[in-house]
């Protein structure tokens, strides 16, 4: 929950729809997911299981990044702009980062976590600067 909570709370200052509590159950559930097969020892498959939870979670995760795109115009009707590619970004490495956490590795999560951080909050700000010139 904390490598997601990072994020989530970059998110939450910029006042984003997917804010600290989406992004901390995002990390956890995707922790939980990597650790239920550890739990019931279903690991004696070596890697295969794991890729497999991996892939769900990829992929399901999708859906989430996805409703956070697409929003539809209230102004003109049938308009359908487009909208939140970096939350939805962010959304997709918090279960990365939870998917890591998960596997036992912490360091390489909270790594991820820190780098993360540095391109929501340094590169936006760069973005910002460059626009203005």
């Amino acid at each position: 929950m904390l490598v997601g909570g990072i994020i989530g709370w970059e998110r939450q200052l910029r006042h984003k729809p997917a804010g600290l509590r989406t992004h901390m159950l995002v990390s956890m559930g995707s922790a939980l997911f990597v650790l239920i097969p550890l739990a019931m020892g279903k690991n004696e498959n070596g890697g295969e299981a794991f890729g497999r939870v991996i892939q769900g979670i990829a992929a399901g995760i999708g859906f989430l990044g996805g409703g956070e795109i697409l929003r539809q115009n209230q102004q003109e009707i049938g308009k359908v702009e487009v909208h939140g590619l970096t939350s939805a970004a962010a959304i997709w490495v918090s279960a990365a980062l939870g998917t890591a956490a998960g596997c036992g590795l912490w360091q390489l999560a909270l790594i991820g976590a820190l780098m993360s951080l540095f391109v929501l909050r340094v590169i936006k700000e760069l973005e910002r600067r460059s626009r203005r010139k």
